[in-house]
Formats: structure tokens, C-alpha cells, sequence
């Protein structure tokens, strides 16, 4: 035990070893993602078209399945050092609480305002916003962490930002709201009923408490009609998982540094972008044939997109105006229970992480929300940090596979993925203690209503 102690607690690279550039798994993948097919065409979408949604260099990004590594600008670069690099912990407290043999690591993405991953997509989309000139961006949040990260940068950019935030995330986390106002940002809780397609939503659907799905159509609908603006998105789509593969590169740096290598790779999934951007070098060296690794994605049972949903077509949103992505999926007018893993409740999953996933390159596995909190707070008690809920997937799977290293004595090394804090999911926490919180499962029937209504696409 003696040796390993030379391992520090937090592992952290030197400026100078930080990532210069963002690596593109789609690159290495032997079968690339289907494309995102035109909604009224159902052929390919050009360049041209996505343009009319996306900034122009994030249509390239998103179109690119050739180059390995893409430049990180260097203004992105001078932005990235307020927060990065990211430390990789190594729990010692919870190992020894644990009794395992295993060897278990953290990254810590919350140093920042947003808490959470989100600011490393958010900044790169911002910067792209202004270099091309525009007024603003709209964009869809769901716990909050995306919505105030694009918040953050924006404000930094002197760019308008409008957020339309799922319903039951907006009344269970009003303080997370506040921070995107303190950024400037205008918050508008979906389906709301200052959209065409928010007002049809909740004609259909009264009362509500929203998905991703929706908040996703309505912030299309304000891009598309206010020049000027452009939509982000703040997971599922390829530029996403690009730019938070700065995770995975920092996670990678820190442990080859010390010759470590890890057995299992584990994440949170809702739309993908922690997950893409943790496991992507990892998963680039499992597809190069040059190492293996047990990697595990992590999505809640009330929304299981990978473990429950269909391989196939569908629309990216509830108000079906968006492209058409391959990806494993519920529906795209499944609105799930209102659990408090807001960033996990989005009907389907990255194209690039669908495809992996259907090629057999990673697992997958659903959890019940009161046991995420149980592993939360175990968590929180022995590490000192109050994790996400969206986090706590990966911890709760972490602990299970750590438990599991207890019992057969091996020495297994784990690494996951600890996405950000849960400051503002008080909410959650007392319902839980308060024994309020409940585990809803949709059934096989619900499912299967949802699954008949998917775009029968050739």
C-alpha cells in the first residue's frame, strides 16, 4: 500500500501539457455514424442546409469523419486555463471505505461556475457564434448546467443568449436559473407558450413538466426566425463529444503519466457529451486495436434510451423541425417521469455513441434513481464534494463495480467520470431523505406505444 501512496490524490498536468487539440473518435470508427438526414427529404444534410441552424464552422465540425485532430483556437485555449486543467482525483477515502482492492479514480469537471463538463463545449460554440458575427444564440437546457455554461461564455463574448429550460428543472432549481440571469441570459420554462410549437406541445400534453426534447424545438423555432441568431446544443451532436474530448485527452495525459492503465471506463449518459468526450481517446485506441478497455455508459432507468430504446431514425426534437438522427431512442415525444437527473432525461443518444454501442465497443446499464442517491451521498460523505445527480450514475455503477472487486479479490482499475456538483439539486437530496423520491419505470407497453410512432425512413 506503501507504494501506491506515491500516487498523489489529485493528479494534475502542467499548463504546458495541456491538449492543444481536440481528437475526433469518428475519425477511427470503422463504421462512422449515419448522417442526419433532411426531415422533409429524408436524403443527407448539406452543409448548406445545417447552416441555416448552426454556426458555419460548427456545420464542418459537425460534418467531419476524416480529420483525426481538429485545432483548438488559441482564444478558446486562453479560456479554457481559468478553469483547466481539470484535476484526476484518485479515491483513496472511498477505496478504503469500500474495502476494495480496486483502484478507483475520478475526473472532476465542476471547477467552474456552471459546475459541470458543459463549459468546454459551450465556450468553442460562442467563440464560433462571433467569429461568424452573429447577434446571439439560442439553446435548450435541462438541469441547468448547459444552460448556465452557455450563459457564462456568452456573457464573456457580449453575445444574447436565450435559454428555454425544461419545465420541471426551471420550478426544482430556480438558483440555477438565477446564475444564467446573473450572466444576462432570458430563461423561459418549456413548452411555453411563446412558440408555435410550445403552444401546440401543451395543447397536446396539458400540464406538462417538459423534456429536452421540447425545449429543443422551441429554441430552434427562435434561432430560425430572428436573424441574427444561431441554435447550440449542449450534447448529442458529433461537435459536442469533439470538443469534450478535452476530458478524456486530460484523463489520459494525467494517467499516463504515472503508467497507469485502466480496466473499466465509466460514465453518465443522457445525450452523451461527458461520456463522448471521457472515453474518446480510450475508445480511439480500442478501435486502432492498440489497447482494450471495459467501458460503461450509465443512464437512468425512467429514460433508458440505450438499454430499453430502438436502433433507428427519429427526430432530434418533440416538434419533429429538426434533422433526423440514427441513434438509439425512445421517441422523440416520450417525455419521461420528473426525475431529478435533468441533464439524463433527453429521448435518444449521440450518433456516435449509438453506433459504438451497436458495434459492441461499450456497454451499457440503467439504474433507479434512489440508488443513485444512495451512492451520491455515500460519496459525498467520504470525498467531500456533493456530486450531481446526473454524476451519480457514474459513481453508483463505480461502487458496484468496486463491490465487485471486493468479492472476487481482484485489483481492478476504475475511472469515471464525475461530471460536476450538486449545489443546486437541493431539491432532490430532500426528497430523498425525506422518502419522497420514487423509482417510476416506463413499462415495456409504454415503450412500445412510443417506438410505432417512429419516421419510417428507407
Amino acid at each position: 500500500m506503501a507504494e501506491e501512496k506515491k500516487i498523489p490524490y489529485k493528479i494534475y498536468l502542467e499548463e504546458s501539457e495541456m491538449p492543444q487539440k481536440w481528437y475526433n473518435v469518428r475519425a477511427d470508427m470503422k463504421n462512422k455514424p449515419a448522417p442526419l438526414l433532411n426531415p422533409g427529404t429524408h436524403q443527407p444534410m448539406t452543409a448548406e442546409e445545417l447552416g441555416g441552424v448552426f454556426c458555419e464552422d460548427l456545420v464542418a465540425q459537425e460534418l467531419d469523419n476524416e480529420n483525426q485532430y481538429i485545432d483548438i483556437p488559441q482564444e478558446i485555449r486562453d479560456f479554457y486555463k481559468m478553469y483547466r486543467p481539470a484535476p484526476l482525483v484518485r479515491a483513496y477515502c472511498l477505496e478504503e471505505k469500500l474495502q476494495t482492492p480496486a483502484k478507483i479514480y475520478y475526473k472532476f469537471e465542476g471547477n467552474n461556475t456552471s459546475g459541470s463538463h458543459k463549459l468546454n463545449s459551450a465556450i468553442a460554440q460562442a467563440y464560433y457564434a462571433k467569429k461568424q458575427g452573429l447577434k446571439g444564440v439560442t439553446t435548450e437546457t435541462g438541469a441547468g448546467q448547459w444552460g448556465t455554461a452557455l450563459s457564462m461564455a456568452c456573457s464573456y463574448l457580449d453575445l444574447d443568449c436565450k435559454v428555454f429550460m425544461v419545465k420541471v428543472s426551471y420550478e426544482q432549481k430556480p438558483f440555477r436559473r438565477e446564475v444564467m440571469r446573473v450572466y444576462g441570459a432570458s430563461v423561459t420554462p418549456s413548452p411555453s407558450m411563446e412558440t408555435e410549437i410550445g403552444k401546440k406541445i401543451n395543447a397536446e400534453h396539458p400540464g406538462t413538466t417538459g423534456s429536452l426534447g421540447c425545449a429543443i424545438s422551441e429554441a430552434v423555432e427562435v434561432a430560425v426566425k430572428n436573424p441574427g441568431y444561431r441554435y447550440v446544443l449542449g450534447s448529442v451532436l458529433n461537435q459536442v463529444l469533439l470538443h469534450q474530448s478535452i476530458i478524456g485527452l486530460e484523463t489520459k495525459a494525467a494517467l499516463d503519466k504515472y503508467d497507469i492503465k485502466p480496466d473499466i471506463i465509466i460514465g453518465c449518459a443522457g445525450g452523451g457529451s461527458n461520456l463522448g468526450g471521457l472515453i474518446a481517446p480510450f475508445m480511439g485506441e480500442k478501435l486502432r486495436g492498440e489497447a482494450d478497455y471495459r467501458i460503461i455508459a450509465v443512464e437512468p432507468a425512467s429514460c433508458p434510451s440505450f438499454t430499453r430504446g430502438k436502433y433507428a431514425y427519429d427526430f432530434c426534437d418533440t416538434g419533429m423541425v429538426c434533422p433526423l438522427a440514427k441513434m438509439y431512442t425512445l421517441g422523440s415525444d416520450f417525455i419521461p417521469s420528473a426525475n431529478h437527473a435533468g441533464g439524463l432525461r433527453y429521448h435518444g443518444m449521440s450518433p456516435v455513441l449509438s453506433q459504438l454501442y451497436d458495434d459492441g465497443l461499450m456497454e451499457a446499464v440503467s439504474v433507479e434513481q434512489t440508488k443513485v442517491f444512495e451512492a451520491a451521498e455515500q460519496f459525498a460523505r467520504v470525498e467531500g464534494i456533493l456530486p450531481a445527480p446526473e454524476s451519480s450514475h457514474a459513481i453508483r455503477v463505480a461502487i458496484d463495480e468496486a463491490l465487485k472487486c471486493k468479492e472476487t479479490g481482484e485489483e481492478k482499475t476504475i475511472v469515471f467520470g464525475l461530471t460536476g456538483t450538486g449545489y443546486f439539486d437541493m431539491v432532490a437530496y430532500e426528497k430523498f431523505h425525506d422518502g419522497k423520491m420514487d423509482d417510476y419505470i416506463p413499462t415495456d407497453e409504454e415503450l412500445a406505444e412510443y417506438a410505432a410512432k417512429l419516421p419510417k425512413v428507407d
